[in-house]
């Protein structure tokens, strides 16, 4: 039942977040503080906002939609959003700048998610 909501949850918030920042990729940027000054980063923030957690959270609605798929599902949930919240709580920790609510909720998710798809992945099955 873990695995269906983990996969389910993800499913939903990455790619509605992944759809919106694909058509307009000046919502993370403002989020985030960063500065769209060129097609090159208007394009990078959509593919990399948009598509990439778009094709994330359409692998993990699969994953959740067909129970072939749920323990690949959940792999790439500990790989892809594990490894944003180690590289961010690892930056965070590096920085002496003040940091907004943007880090530390996206540190929250992340890490509450890969932790949960970690749990899920590695219980053991009924015999």
């Amino acid at each position: 039942m873990l695995s269906k909501i983990i996969l389910w949850v993800t499913a939903v918030v990455f790619l509605g977040y992944g759809l919106v920042c694909f058509f307009d990729p000046q919502i993370p940027a403002t989020y985030s503080g960063l500065v769209l000054g060129s097609a090159d980063s208007r394009i990078e923030t959509a593919a990399m906002y948009g598509g990439f957690q778009a094709g994330i959270g359409l692998f993990c609605l699969i994953a959740a939609l067909r129970a072939e798929y749920s323990r690949a599902g959940l792999l790439v949930i500990i790989c892809t959003i594990g490894g944003l919240a180690i590289t961010r709580g690892i930056s965070f920790a590096l920085t002496s700048d003040p940091v907004t609510s943007y880090t530390y909720g996206a540190l929250g998710f992340e890490a509450l998610t890969a932790i949960l798809a970690a749990i899920a992945f590695f219980k053991p099955k009924p015999e």
